[in-house]
């Protein structure tokens, strides 16, 4: 039953789930669920007019015709080259795209033609997730609901509620077999029971048939009513063969608030993601919100991940698909309650990976800083849109659409200096703290400060030049950096780890032509200011009387030498080089360019022993690779960079041998018989199980042609391989681990895992690693 509250307008706090702009019989339409105290809103806004803007004398002299009912008017906005524009307002969205395609014909460029009217309707407003609504309350089947009031931006923060859902099905999902629900307090499965030969359970609800199931937890989850959705995999699977399900029964997939139907949206392409739009509800995936939060592992299986984070995994902890597939079918078939048990314990897991990663509150944090809707994962360019569009309106101008430009110059990386390889002892990281935000606040960089240099403009690099008062993008780094370390000062790590991705993607945002402000100048007087002051800081550290070995585009590592005629530890030294470089970058800006630097170098790291490695097979030192030992409280870890102990592509008997061999050389113990044990338990077959090679299919394996991998190779042998192929070595070559029939080829694996590990940092020592292993090797020859 509907009813209106209140004759009277109210005022509501709340946080936006989720927005919808579609076109409606009346006109374009945008539909906003939000969650605030008195419970879940939707903010029904009809009658909204998309628009795009042209130059005013570019339209002018085109001779086109517009439709009478599309809307041109005069701004008082310019472009970025100084011309007056005019908008043109439309009913429908579609109107806006056939307009769009007319003038592309004609010629004429359109401005800010692709920005969704959704997010152009809540940016305009400066709305980021808070927010207060004005209007009538109407009270619907579970929810409030306000049509047409008015909204403005606020800081209100709602407590979210989720919901972690997992499926379970026949072999090649042809059929349902049960749904687990749990929220930490709430927590169910619907199982199907088509004899109801079940024993019942109190967490555990039977079903005869699919159709009962599926509308028992749509009823369940209404009366639960979660904002958020979270799983693994959850749309492109659990979502989608529910989807799937319904349609086969002819039922609605009724998982959206007030009973509204969901839907999953398949991609127009190999580069978009499917999409879930279940109405009141947002959807998050574990997986992509970890890699949003730049979460990294080797595997991102629900098993691995729950590993590592946990301590703990599924159930059933088979690798092999197969395997894992044939025993959910028998339990289905004889073993009911331990199949529900496995089905929820997914649940339980993914809750508790959010919970320890907090993930919810990242995503959060993330929306309420840019913007973009709760849901959305990556959107580094549309959120820079979302926060620098109208402060550009604001500004008097309008931005050009993406791909209105087009330039041949490319603008370079960060720098990364050629290591001196080599073992040491004493080596300190300095780091620059976010160097590219840093410096595009202290050299005001900023699209409309290159458009617009006005008098005295500070100097970029390719010629470019950026005004000294006004900058837009230094102003919204300034509010993003307090906002940060606002946040470490509370301990908010969410909201730090947001600020710190959003700031850090600005760079990469100017640099990609997908950007509507792309321009090499941008992006170049970025890059190449960066390596500016990273050679100059090596000179200044050289000056110092020290030995910079490396630096990688905001880093420096410098050797303490040998410590003899230092009075102080190399952690002393370590601040004291801080201290000195940022009175010299200090001093050298204020001198140089009249500004204020917000360059900060940090001591960031002592490593009491440090390896560079060399390029395999050279002399010349390698980059981004690197390992070294760091003490704190008593207590060594070794920290890799880019070797093989931390990369996917080697086996775990590797990664193993690598961690103990440099544990024993940074501590200055004999490694011989630790090698010669290796190889001992290698030819013995002791860690069979520790040399499966694990690699992920980028294509069809049909799609390789010409060189073809040993993962393809071993795929090859499957009937169905997954999208991961875990494969050994063998003597009749690669064989993937479920279909393994030959003996082991240990010869690969001392020649191709130990020897290079080994060989790269012994030789250092006198030792090499053939020497050492050749006696050993033949006892089982």
């Amino acid at each position: 039953m509907n009813k209106a509250l209140s004759s009277n307008s109210v005022e509501l706090q709340g946080f936006i789930l989720t927005r919808e702009w579609r076109d409606a019989q009346a006109g374009a339409e945008l539909s906003i669920w939000a969650r605030t105290p008195q419970g879940p809103l939707k903010m029904l806004l009809t009658v909204q007019q998309p628009v795009l803007f042209v130059s005013r004398d570019e339209i002018g002299k085109s001779g086109v015709v517009l439709a009478a009912n599309w809307q041109r008017k005069p701004l008082t906005l310019k472009t970025l080259d100084g011309e007056w524009i005019d908008a043109i307002y439309f009913r429908r969205q579609r109107d806006l795209l056939d307009c769009r395609d007319m003038l592309k014909s004609a010629g004429v460029e359109v401005f800010e033609g692709e920005v969704p009217a959704a997010e152009r309707f809540l940016m305009e407003r400066f709305v980021r997730g808070g927010f207060v609504a004005r209007g009538n309350l109407i009270q619907r089947n579970g929810y409030l609901e306000m049509i047409n009031p008015s909204i403005k931006a606020d800081s209100f923060k709602a407590k979210i509620t989720s919901l972690s859902i997992d499926i379970e099905t026949s072999p090649e999902a042809k059929n349902l077999y049960s749904i687990a629900a749990s929220d930490g307090q709430n927590q169910r499965v619907f199982m199907l029971d088509e004899e109801a030969t079940a024993i019942p359970d109190a967490l555990i609800l039977f079903y005869h048939t699919e159709t009962e199931l599926l509308k028992a937890f749509f009823d369940w989850t209404a009366e639960v009513d979660p904002d958020v959705l979270i799983g693994w995999n959850v749309i492109g699977f659990d979502l989608e063969k529910i989807q799937d399900y319904c349609n086969r029964l002819r039922i609605p997939f009724a998982l959206g608030r007030g009973g509204s139907n969901a839907v999953v949206l398949q991609p127009r392409n190999n580069m978009e993601q499917k999409l879930a739009r279940v109405p009141g509800r947002v959807v998050l995936d574990g997986i992509e919100t970890l890699r949003a939060a730049f979460y990294q592992f080797e595997s991102f299986a629900l098993d691995s991940v729950a590993n590592e984070l946990l301590g703990r995994g599924k159930l059933i902890e088979s690798t092999v698909s197969d395997i894992k597939t044939a025993e959910i079918d028998r339990q289905f078939k004889e073993d009911k309650h331990s199949l529900a048990k496995y089905n929820l314990e997914d649940c339980r897991l993914v809750n508790e990976i959010f919970d320890k990663t907090s993930l919810l509150e990242f995503a959060v944090e993330r929306s309420r800083i840019t913007g973009l809707a709760l849901g959305r994962h990556g959107g580094s360019v549309a959120a820079f849109d979302h926060l620098y569009l109208p402060r550009l309106h604001r500004a008097g101008y309008v931005a050009p659409s993406i791909g209105a430009r087009t330039f041949t110059t490319m603008s370079p990386g960060g720098y990364v200096m050629d290591s001196m390889p080599g073992l040491y002892k004493d080596v300190l990281l300095l780091d620059f703290k976010s160097l590219y935000p840093s410096i595009i606040r202290t050299f005001k960089i900023d699209p409309l400060g290159l458009a617009q240099p006005g008098d005295k403009p500070v100097p970029g690099f390719l010629n470019a030049t950026f005004a000294r008062e006004g900058g837009l993008l230094p102003a919204i780094i300034d509010e993003l950096w307090e906002r940060r370390d606002q946040a470490k000062r509370t301990d908010n790590k969410p909201l730090s780890q947001a600020v710190k991705i959003i700031m850090n993607s600005f760079y990469g945002v100017l640099g990609t032509s997908s950007c509507r402000f792309y321009d090499p100048r941008l992006a170049s007087s970025i890059t190449m200011r960066g390596h500016e002051i990273i050679q100059a800081s090596r000179t200044f550290i050289e000056q110092a009387g020290y030995t910079v070995i490396y630096g990688d585009t905001d880093s420096l590592f410098i050797s303490c030498g040998d410590g003899r005629g230092r009075n102080s530890s190399p952690i002393d030294l370590g601040r004291v080089l801080a201290k000195s470089m940022n009175e010299y970058w200090n001093k050298r800006i204020r001198d140089e360019y009249d500004l204020h630097s917000y360059l900060e170098v940090e001591f960031e790291s002592h490593f009491s022993r440090f390896f560079m490695p060399t390029i395999r097979g050279s002399e010349t030192g390698s980059k981004k690779r690197y390992a070294g030992m760091i003490v704190s409280q008593g207590v060594a870890q070794i920290v890799f960079k880019g070797l093989e102990a931390v990369r996917s592509d080697w086996t775990v008997f590797a990664k193993e041998f690598q961690t103990e061999l440099y544990e024993k050389i940074f501590h200055d113990q004999p490694f011989e018989a630790f090698i010669k044990q290796a190889v001992a338990r290698l030819y013995s077959g002791a860690v069979d199980n520790k040399l499966v090679y694990a690699k992920r299919l980028r294509q069809s394996v049909g799609d390789y042609k010409k060189n073809v991998p040993p993962h393809v190779k071993a795929a090859k042998l499957l009937d169905k391989p997954g999208n991961r192929i875990r494969y050994v070595i063998t003597v009749n070559g690669p064989e993937p681990v479920e279909r393994l029939r030959s003996p082991i080829n240990y010869d690969h694996y001392q020649e191709k895992q130990l020897k290079p590990i080994a060989d790269a940092i012994i030789p250092l020592l006198g030792k090499r690693f053939d020497d050492i292993a050749a006696a050993q090797i033949s006892l089982f020859s």
